[in-house]
C-alpha cells in the first residue's frame, strides 16, 4: 500500500468531512424528526449562531456557498440593481452568473489590491451610476469576500469604511464567508466584530471547505430584513426535505469551537508552507498569508511542470502565457505537516537547490 503524502493542494474542498460531523450526521439519522426545518437541531441553530454572533440572527441552512451568495443578494437587490463586488469575487467568477440569475441584478466589478475593495475604489465605481436615471442599473449592494480569493483577510476597520459608504449610499453589505473560520481563525478578532459590528448585513457563512459534507448557513443580522428569503430558498430548491442533516453539520461546528480548530489547523498548515517557500531561493511569495491559502511563484513553467511530475496537486492561477507561474495552494482541515514536508521537499528537487 502507497503511504507516501498525497500532496494535494488543490482546494480545501478535496478533503473530506470532519470525523464530528460524520458522527452528528449520523446521530441526526436516529429516529423520526420533523421535516424542512422544523427538526429539533434546525430550530435551536438561532439560538446558536445568536450566541456566536453576540445579537439576535435569523439563520437559514443552504447546501452550497453559490445558493447562499445568490439567495442573499436577490433578498435584498432588485432586478434593476447593481451589485460590486472585487473583480476577482467568486461570485462573479466561478458562480456561472447564478447570483445574476436569482436576483436579476448586474455584478459590476471593482478592481483592488490584495483582492480586496477599498472605500476609494468603490466610490470611483459609484460614480459611473447616476442615482434616479432610468438608463442606469442602480447601486443597491456591495459584497465583500472574507477570506478573499488571494488569501487576504479585511480587517474590522476595512469593513467598516466600506459598510459606511455603502449605507451612506442606501445600499446593503453582503458578506461571501466560504473561508470565513479561516478569516476569524487568522484575524484574532470575533465573528461580531469582523460582521455586524462592521457594518455587514447579511453573511454565508461558510462550512463546507472547513470540513462540513455539504452545509452553509445565510444569517440576517436585522432579522426584520430577512424578507421573502423563505420563499426564494424553496423556489431554488434549497428548503431540504430532510434538513435535519444539514442542520446537524452546523450544529457540529460549532460544538466547542470546532469550526475555529478545524479553520486554525488549516491556517497553521498554510503558514507551514509559507515559511518554508520563503526559505526556498527562486521562490517568490505573491500575497500575504492571511487564512488558510498561500500564492507563490516558480522560475518557470518547467518547474512547474516537474513539480506536477513529482505528484504534486494545485492550481495556476496565471495565464500559460505568462513566463512566471503563479501557483495557488490551498490547506484544509485535515492537511498534515508530513504533507506540508513533502511538498517542500519536492520543490527543492525541482530547482535543484
Amino acid at each position: 500500500m502507497d503511504r507516501a503524502p498525497r500532496m494535494n493542494f488543490m482546494s480545501d474542498n478535496t478533503a473530506g468531512a470532519a470525523p464530528a460531523v460524520i458522527d452528528a450526521i449520523a446521530r441526526a439519522n436516529d429516529g423520526r424528526e420533523a421535516s424542512y426545518g422544523a427538526d429539533q437541531v434546525s430550530r435551536r441553530l438561532a439560538a446558536r449562531f445568536s450566541d456566536l454572533f453576540e445579537k439576535d440572527v435569523i439563520v437559514h441552512p443552504v447546501l452550497t456557498g453559490t445558493a447562499a451568495n445568490s439567495l442573499s443578494i436577490a433578498t435584498f437587490c432588485p432586478s434593476w440593481g447593481a451589485v460590486f463586488c472585487h473583480a476577482g469575487a467568486h461570485i462573479l467568477v466561478d458562480e456561472c452568473g447564478a447570483p445574476e440569475f436569482f436576483s436579476g441584478a448586474k455584478l459590476v466589478p471593482v478592481e483592488g489590491e490584495g483582492g480586496k475593495l477599498t472605500p476609494q475604489g468603490l466610490k470611483a465605481a459609484l460614480g459611473h451610476f447616476q442615482p434616479g436615471f432610468v438608463h442606469h442599473v442602480q447601486p443597491k449592494m456591495v459584497s465583500l469576500t472574507e477570506a478573499t480569493e488571494l488569501g487576504t483577510t479585511y480587517k474590522p476597520d476595512e469593513i467598516a469604511a466600506i459598510s459606511a459608504l455603502a449605507h451612506e449610499r442606501g445600499m446593503r453589505v453582503h458578506m461571501d464567508g466560504a473561508r470565513f473560520a479561516n478569516a476569524v481563525a487568522g484575524s484574532g478578532k470575533s465573528p461580531a466584530e469582523l460582521t455586524w459590528k462592521s457594518g455587514v448585513d447579511v453573511l454565508s457563512f461558510g462550512a463546507t471547505k472547513n470540513g462540513a459534507l455539504a452545509a452553509e448557513a445565510v444569517i440576517f443580522f436585522n432579522p426584520a430584513e430577512a424578507g421573502d428569503f423563505e420563499y426564494r430558498r424553496k423556489r431554488s430548491g434549497h428548503l431540504v426535505s430532510k434538513m435535519r442533516y444539514v442542520s446537524a453539520q452546523l450544529d457540529a461546528m460549532l460544538d466547542n469551537g470546532l469550526w475555529l480548530a478545524l479553520a486554525g489547523q488549516a491556517n497553521d498548515m498554510a503558514r507551514r508552507l509559507e515559511a518554508g517557500l520563503r526559505a526556498i531561493p527562486g521562490v517568490g511569495i505573491a500575497h500575504p498569508v492571511e487564512a488558510n491559502e498561500v500564492f507563490f511563484t516558480l522560475p518557470d513553467h518547467a518547474a512547474r511542470g516537474r513539480l506536477e511530475k513529482e505528484g504534486a496537486r494545485f492550481y495556476v492561477w496565471s495565464s500559460s502565457e505568462d513566463p512566471v507561474p503563479l501557483i495557488r495552494l490551498v490547506c484544509a482541515f485535515s492537511t498534515t505537516t508530513s504533507e506540508v514536508d513533502a511538498f517542500l521537499a519536492a520543490v527543492r528537487r525541482t530547482l535543484g537547490v
